[in-house]
């Protein structure tokens, strides 16, 4: 079984850029968060009544992008994740009235399933950075956000609840605000710690 990585960190924050500059610089098996793929994206933009539906469309694929990487002769790097899916997203869309209490507790459910049978990544890269930067990255981007620049504090939030949770050494935490998107500080960062821990 291969090593699995999960890049993570609130929307804006450049975690699929990072995935796209580590694989310049080594040959990772790489799994995206594909949102223009995902059938129920669009539809929670402008009908909160897919947000469970959403939110159970990505445990699965996360699962099944997992369950591939695993299968993998390389090092596994996710962009996201199923944690990432259910401690931030799952709470974030809670908090706002977006999931009822009986929707998160079956999302709870569907994620302790998938967790006894998948084991979670080695190693969670924890991008934070700015709230300015964050907020200019989803203004320029095109594609559909569900989050926006005023979830990022909470969303923060909620990732570092759950990440104190975990053994220090599983997590590397990197403030991205002075960085480019090619990651060249980063990147070196994150390859010294994958071959001297994994």
């Amino acid at each position: 079984m291969s090593t699995l990585i999960s890049v993570v960190g609130p929307s804006g924050v450049g975690k699929t850029a990072l995935v796209r500059a580590l694989v310049q610089a080594h040959p990772f098996e790489t799994a995206y968060e594909t949102h223009a793929d995902r059938p129920f994206q669009a539809l929670l933009k402008s009908d909160a009544r897919y947000t469970l539906a959403n939110q159970l469309d990505y445990f699965l694929l996360c699962a099944d992008q997992e369950k591939r990487l695993r299968a993998s002769s390389r090092i596994g790097l996710m962009d996201s994740g199923l944690d990432q899916n259910l401690h931030g997203f799952t709470r974030l869309f809670h908090h706002h009235g977006m999931l009822a209490d009986p929707e998160l507790a079956l999302c709870h459910r569907l994620y302790d399933l998938i967790r006894e049978l998948l084991p979670p990544p080695e190693l969670f890269i924890r991008l934070c950075a700015d709230e300015g930067m964050i907020a200019s990255r989803l203004a320029s981007r095109k594609r559909i956000n569900v989050a926006t620049a005023d979830d990022a504090s909470l969303f923060d939030s909620f990732l570092d609840e759950w990440l104190a949770t975990l053994p220090a050494d599983q997590i590397l935490r990197l403030d991205v605000t002075n960085e480019t998107l090619a990651y060249e500080q980063s990147v070196q960062v994150i390859l010294d710690k994958i071959f001297k821990s994994l």
